[in-house]
């Protein structure tokens, strides 16, 4: 087993009642990047961006915003 970053965007904005171009908007995070984050296309976490949606909604715990799971190795 492995473990991965996850970033919990979808479940942010369905819980705050706001599309990503809102959030986007609000944090002043690129749609794109909000999305490949939200679909977890996106390898690379750019914490500044995390910094950005916590401010942009009020979060002081990270644990909010991203989690760490466990993954079934690929052979």
């Amino acid at each position: 087993m492995s473990k991965k970053i996850v970033v919990k965007i979808g479940s942010l904005t369905k819980k705050r009642g706001i599309s990503l171009r809102e959030l986007s908007r609000l944090s002043d995070v690129r749609h794109a990047a909000l999305s490949e984050l939200s679909n977890g296309k996106r390898t690379n976490i750019n914490f500044s961006h995390i910094e950005r949606i916590a401010d942009a909604l009020g979060i002081s715990d990270i644990r909010e915003i991203i989690d760490l799971v466990e993954t079934a190795d690929k052979d």
